[in-house]
């Protein structure tokens, strides 16, 4: 019996979440035998080949030529936010920290660009946001002290800064790519394009631009391909096929549990107590200002 376009866009949905709940442990075993920017550099460069492949197929390579001088300098802009500084940052995270305690920190993402809406897009902050941001930086506080919050002893104190940096980046990137007007993965495409000159230069300054192993480079192929590439696209299909957005985005916090089993399974790592209860404030804290910002465009 064939699916009818709800089955189908949680088919892909959950495909989406599934590739997104590896990408942590893939992160942390190719970090094993690359240098962080090792890993961004060949990444981005399977990243790359795999937009442009999508492209290819589906014949919209040709809306390339539709960006004007300024569109093209805001994606050269985009593209220095995303894959460039935003990668850096959280796969030096990774390098520091326990995959259990990066994947959760990196996760706060959706809190950070709660507040930066405040300044940049003018938004208002009620009650509820305030909630969901104590509720989530409280599990934060959580993991990052492994359970135990007055004795305030980190694991790794730039390694936490370094992952709760990188929200901080990639919700600049969300709210400056709203306004991109284009395809998005024409725009994506670009951004990848445009960054890998910047990650050549600085893999060049402070590493190796070659891959160090054959391990490292399928790891930056998988990372490539299923973080940075087609997952973007099969949850940009599932949004489209769906007939409600909130029912597939809920799915996402699924994603980070998930994870952690991946990381156990795969990196070998023990997962904490403390990891799952950091996790499940963040996640609560997400939801209840997931939950506000629906109430607020009603």
């Amino acid at each position: 019996m064939p699916l009818n376009r709800q089955q189908k866009a949680y088919v892909y949905a959950g495909a989406t979440i599934l590739l997104w709940s590896t990408v942590a442990s893939a992160f942390k075993l190719s970090l094993r035998h690359l240098h962080p920017l090792q890993l961004l550099l060949w990444a981005d460069v399977f990243s790359i080949l795999c937009l442009g492949t999508v492209l290819g197929f589906s014949g919209r390579f040709r809306l390339l030529a539709t960006y004007s001088k300024n569109d093209l300098m805001r994606a050269a802009g985009l593209g220095a936010l995303n894959p460039f500084l935003y990668y850096v940052i959280l796969f030096a995270a990774y390098d520091l920290l326990p995959a259990q305690e990066a994947q959760p920190l990196n996760y706060t993402w959706a809190i950070t660009l709660s507040l930066l809406a405040i300044p940049l897009l003018k938004q208002p902050i009620g009650a509820r946001e305030l909630a969901a941001i104590f509720i989530s930086y409280f599990g934060v506080v959580i993991i990052f002290t492994r359970g135990d919050p007055l004795a305030m002893q980190f694991s790794s104190g730039p390694g936490v800064v370094l992952a709760l940096g990188s929200t901080v980046v990639w919700a600049l990137y969300w709210i400056y790519s709203t306004r991109d007007h284009h395809d998005p993965v024409a725009g994506l495409f670009l951004n990848f394009v445009f960054a890998l000159p910047l990650i050549l230069v600085t893999c060049t300054i402070f590493s190796d631009p070659r891959p160090a192993s054959v391990p490292g480079l399928i790891g930056a192929a998988y990372v490539g391909v299923f973080e940075m590439g087609i997952t973007f696209v099969l949850w940009l299909t599932a949004l489209k096929l769906t007939k409600s957005t909130s029912r597939i985005s809920t799915l996402i916090f699924f994603s980070p549990f998930l994870s952690l089993v991946f990381i156990h399974l795969l990196v070998g790592e023990m997962i904490r107590v403390s990891t799952v209860a950091g996790l499940a404030l963040i996640v609560a804290g997400s939801l209840l200002q997931r939950t506000s910002s629906l109430k607020s465009t009603h």
